[in-house]
């Protein structure tokens, strides 16, 4: 925790361990930085990810959570989102909301540029145990 009222997002440091996946699923997410700005405040509430992915990463496996609401909102370059609805392109600007209960989702880089995407989502320590891995989409 900080005693700083505020910095610079990209100054926080990335979390220790990139990813609880087990190989193979730790390779899909090798290109992914999160920086747990929550974290740094003390926020016990909710979430807030600095993600950066790098080309080929995704942000996760295709899943859906039974009790955590998650927001994204792109801040930087280009991702494909994948729903239970379809592919949609993402671009810097955009945002989407995931419901708790509701669409599984993904979303990859396919370009070859970095993304960049803040995400919020309700707090996570007492949720983690409650996401369901569902189908991956196919690459």
């Amino acid at each position: 925790m900080t005693h700083r009222a505020a910095f610079p997002a990209a100054e926080a440091p990335p979390r220790d361990k990139r990813t609880n996946y087990p190989e193979p699923f730790a390779a899909r997410v090798a290109g992914r930085t999160k920086r747990p700005l929550g974290d740094i405040f003390g926020l016990r509430n909710f979430g807030v990810n600095l993600t950066r992915l790098a080309p080929g990463a995704a942000s996760s496996l295709h899943h859906r959570h039974s009790r955590q609401d998650e927001f994204i909102y792109v801040l930087e370059g280009e991702a494909t989102l994948f729903t239970d609805q379809g592919e949609t392109h993402l671009r810097a600007g955009m945002i989407a909301g995931f419901a708790a209960n509701g669409t599984a989702h993904i979303w990859r880089i396919t370009g070859e540029r970095d993304c960049v995407t803040w995400k919020s989502a309700t707090a996570a320590a007492s949720m983690k145990w409650h996401t369901r891995l569902t189908t991956l989409p196919q690459s």
